[in-house]
Order: structure tokens, then sequence, then C-alpha cells
């Protein structure tokens, strides 16, 4: 499979999901560069949210059966912590779709390279449910629900795609020769 195509299972959530609720603020004691600790942070991705919604990450289990995250406007608000994609990331999740998002969140995926942060054209967290399978194509800008055929357009990520396949930023300019 392609690199850019991602094919799994959805979480749906709804709009203003902030950073507490992907990752809480008790959590970013751990230290993401600790691959221990990095492992560790997964198993909390999104243990902020309220009971009503399933478990992302199954108790003793390390990581998410969920490999994309569907969600409505301003995902990722409230404050600026790197550690809310890398949570998402150490889970297995490879992609967000989501109407809009927090400048910071949006930067934070980018920079950080554990996911892509994909913007919906249409409301897609009305249009899916959690544990359905879908087809997502970063570079073909859209994203296909399995159980209808129903494909949806998402904006292009544009140049920072490369980014966020080179692994984030650092990695990125290694790559392409800005640092050494």
């Amino acid at each position: 499979m392609k690199k850019d195509i991602i094919k799994g299972k959805v979480y749906v959530l709804g709009d203003n999901i902030d950073t507490d609720l992907i990752i809480p603020a008790c959590y970013l004691n751990l230290v993401p560069t600790i691959p221990e600790e990095y492992e560790k942070l997964g198993t909390y991705a999104m243990a902020g949210l309220p009971d009503e919604y399933p478990p992302f990450v199954r108790p003793g289990e390390s990581k998410s059966e969920y490999a994309i995250v569907i969600g409505g406007k301003n995902f990722g608000c409230g404050s600026s912590r790197e550690h809310a994609p890398v949570a998402m990331g150490a889970a297995g999740v490879r992609a967000v779709v989501a109407e809009s998002y927090a400048r910071i969140f949006f930067r934070n995926a980018i920079a950080t390279g554990e996911l892509y942060p994909c913007e919906s054209v249409d409301r897609l967290c009305d249009a899916f449910r959690t544990g359905e399978d879908a087809e997502l194509d970063v570079a073909g800008s859209s994203i296909v629900q399995l159980r209808t055929g129903r494909r949806f357009e998402l904006r292009s990520l544009g140049s920072a795609a490369p980014v966020i396949e080179a692994g984030g930023i650092f990695q990125y300019a290694r790559k392409t020769g800005m640092i050494g």
C-alpha cells in the first residue's frame, strides 16, 4: 500500500476537541523522545474524552485500532501542547480529518510528522460512525467511506505533505539539505 494511502477504522469526534481531551495534562511528564515513554504516551491518547465515547485505546493495549480520527470544527484547540499529535501518533493514528483546526495543533502535527492533519470540505463527523472503515488518499485529497462507497473531497496539504512524509520539520530540513 502506498504511504499516502491510509486504510483503516475511523474514530469520530465532534467540534472543539481540545488538547486536554486528546492528552490530559497529567501525562505531559512523559518524554516522547524516550521510546518507552513515547509508547506509554500513546496509551493515554484521548484519555480526556467523556465516558460517552468508546475507549480509544483499549485497556491493556498500547495502540488504538483506529487509524483515522474524524473531527468537526476547531480540532486541537486549547493549550499549545506538542504532545497532542505525538500521543495520537504513538497510539497508531495516521491522520486526522477535520473541518478546521486550531492553528497550533495543525502546525504541531506537521512539525512532528506524527500524522496528516487533513481538512475536509464537508462535515464528515455527521457522515461517518466510529468503527467504520475508510480509505484516505492524502495525495488525491479524498476519503472514501467504504460502507457506502461515498468519496469526500479534502483540501490539499500542499507543501506540508512532504514535511510530514519526511517525519517532521527537522528530518525534512536534513533530507533537503537545509541543515546538516
